[in-house]
């Protein structure tokens, strides 16, 4: 299943809830508020999910570079996949979010980049599946035993020096994926120092979705990066490497391979600036 769809539908995912390979995973959270994805998760979930957090679980602890949303020590990560049943190259792992994709295409991203394939993201998140009246659960599930050895693509990534060596060739695009406001400078709610990486152009992941959280059509994914499949090489980054990811899903619904990510995004870019 190495060419599975990213998304799939919530009405394909109720049929297989009693499936004993898949495992779902609920990537619910707020920027302003860390603890309140999980404790929406209490709440209710789809049944059988299990939570992951951003901050806790999805990245690394934050230091004075590297920006807001580190990649995850790869040991760590492996250890909370395997305690979710999830074993490497087998496991089907359905991720969802109530944000049109900007938490659980993180997930989606980071375990195909640490060799997973069989991974997709719910199309209409949470939102979608409440609105079809499909099953919720409040319990949570009990711990299991996988078996996840990392296998890290670190071709997928470009870090600050590689980023500023390449960045202004003919040949490279480099895609900010962050709200155009913010992308112009006009608007920064979250890192000190407001602006773009120099060259770069904007794409904002909120394209890739409709208002109620649903992927748009194939059409006009493709349009949203038809200036840019003659690129050699395409770079994209956001604030902290999360959203960014949306967009990442984006190409590879559409079939355009070996996008990169700058994954400490503008926090990173901007956390040098006011050194100078």
């Amino acid at each position: 299943m190495s060419n599975i769809n990213p998304t799939i539908s919530s009405e394909w995912l109720a049929g297989q809830l009693s499936n004993p390979n898949l495992v779902i995973i609920d990537c619910r959270f707020r920027l302003g508020d860390h603890n309140w994805g999980y404790e929406q998760y209490l709440i209710n979930h789809i049944p059988g999910a299990y939570y992951l957090n951003l901050d806790q679980d999805l990245s690394a602890p934050v230091t004075t570079h590297g920006g807001r949303h580190p990649l995850p020590d790869p040991s760590t990560f492996a250890k909370k996949l395997e305690s979710m049943g999830i074993t490497l190259g087998e496991t089907l792992v359905i991720a969802y979010d109530d944000l049109r994709f900007a938490f659980s295409a993180r997930l989606w991203w980071l375990l195909r980049y640490f060799g997973h394939e069989k991974v997709a993201v719910l199309d209409g998140g949470w939102t979608g599946w409440q609105s079809n009246n499909y099953p919720l659960d409040s319990s949570t599930p009990s711990l299991k035993s996988g078996n996840f050895l990392p296998q890290p693509h670190d071709h997928w990534l470009v870090d600050i020096e590689a980023l500023k060596q390449r960045k202004d060739s003919a040949k490279v695009i480099v895609i900010d994926s962050r709200d155009g406001d913010r992308y112009e400078g006009k608007r920064e709610p979250i890192d000190p120092i407001a602006g773009h990486i120099p060259g770069a152009v904007n794409s904002p992941w909120k394209d890739v979705s409709n208002q109620e959280g649903y992927i748009k059509p194939q059409p006009q994914q493709r349009g949203l990066w038809a200036n840019f499949e003659g690129s050699e090489e395409i770079i994209l980054y956001c604030g902290s490497g999360v959203t960014a990811c949306v967009n990442l899903l984006s190409l590879e619904s559409v079939g355009i391979k070996g996008a990169k990510l700058y994954p400490r995004g503008w926090s990173d870019w901007c956390s040098y600036l006011g050194e100078r």
